[in-house]
């Protein structure tokens, strides 16, 4: 269940999970600890686009929930949020997270701060029994945020006992169930910026289309070979944008998303990862190389070598676009955020392949009918 609370000029939303199902957050009939025990208290920042958080909060919290019930709050901010998100930033600044150990989930208990669905589970736990042997811990002594998780924590137990109707109220089921959205409800999350994608998307999907026909009725010799250089130029700003994106993504820093968008959710989801090792903006960097190495070639071989390398440019611009249609529909209508970098990417390859077309019709017909 989410909440919205307005606190000195900004909003946090905050996820408050049920105490006797999950997070210990709200015990029914009982929504605060008593005075002589001790009570553990801490932050989890989370998306609700990363899987990684999803178990954490599903797989991993529910037990310790169990055994200490009131004596475990836990208040969850989500980043995909930009107030969210700004919280998010205060706690890298006040701990100096560095950038290798930026992302979510990340769970802060005092001054230690514990990041990834690894870390958590293996030392949460030995964490609440150390500090409630000690007498318990208070919220993380980061500036602006007690006050402002205590009113959280406070307003969200009266308005969760009045939703404790029932036991499927309280149902980890139901939590799931809740927690998962439908397409137009994660489209609708950034109506603006996921329009943009889905534009964007369709006519990707329209140039594919109208490729395919004008390469089956050129001749192939549509393209002026003094213009040749636009491939090599439109490679190399794909290079910056690429890098940009693998720094981002190898490094876990913040990316600058600018006026539309939320490159950081779609960085910090697990879609940033082909086979979930390989970083799509590193796989940009290698394909973007490998289409200027052949250009190279096919500019100034001679022969069957050059046709090859012209060929090999227009598979991999077709291989491109189609992947940049995959990856641009999975940002407004499954992970629910467009990143604008990305976006940028998706157009130069469709350039790309627009600009491969008839170079490669025209490599394809000579090798086919060669000359005499």
């Amino acid at each position: 269940m989410k909440f919205l609370m307005r606190k000195k000029g900004f909003r946090i939303v905050l996820s408050v999970f049920l105490a006797s199902q999950l997070l210990g957050m709200i015990i029914p009939g009982s929504a605060a600890a008593q005075d002589d025990e001790p009570v553990v208290k801490a932050v989890l920042f989370f998306s609700p686009n990363c899987p990684h958080c999803h178990k954490v909060i599903f797989e991993y919290l529910p037990p310790l929930a169990n055994q200490y019930g009131s004596q475990l709050m836990v208040v969850g901010i989500d980043v995909s949020q930009p107030e969210g998100q700004a919280m998010y930033e205060s706690a890298i600044q006040w701990f100096e997270i560095p950038p290798t150990r930026l992302g979510v989930p990340t769970l802060v208990i005092d001054d230690i701060v514990l990041v990834g669905s690894g870390e958590i589970p293996e030392r949460f736990p030995g964490l609440v029994e150390t500090y409630l042997a000690q007498g318990g811990v208070d919220w993380p002594e980061v500036p602006g945020w007690k006050e402002a998780l205590e009113q959280a924590s406070g307003t969200d137990a009266s308005q969760t006992s009045e939703m404790q109707s029932g036991e499927t109220e309280t149902s980890t089921e139901n939590l799931q169930e809740a927690a998962t959205i439908t397409m137009a409800e994660r489209f609708a999350q950034d109506r603006v910026a996921n329009s943009l994608a889905a534009t964007v998307l369709g006519a990707m999907v329209l140039s594919l289309l109208g490729g395919i026909v004008y390469f089956v009725r050129t001749s192939g010799s549509g393209l002026n070979q003094g213009r040749a250089w636009v491939i090599p130029v439109i490679c190399i700003i794909g290079l910056g944008v690429a890098g940009y994106l693998a720094y981002v993504e190898v490094t876990q820093t913040l990316a600058v998303c600018g006026p539309v968008g939320d490159c950081n959710t779609v960085q910090q989801s697990d879609y940033a990862r082909l086979f979930g090792f390989l970083s799509i903006g590193v796989l940009g960097l290698i394909g973007y190389i490998a289409i200027i190495l052949a250009w190279v070639i096919g500019r100034f071989g001679r022969g069957f070598l050059a046709d090859l390398a012209v060929l090999a440019i227009l598979g991999m611009a077709t291989f491109g676009l189609l992947f940049s249609i995959y990856l641009t529909f999975l940002e407004p209508f499954v992970i629910g955020a467009t990143c604008a970098w990305c976006l940028t990417s998706a157009i130069l390859m469709t350039v790309l392949f627009w600009l491969s077309i008839s170079p490669g019709k025209r490599a394809l017909v000579s090798r086919i009918s060669p000359r005499d």
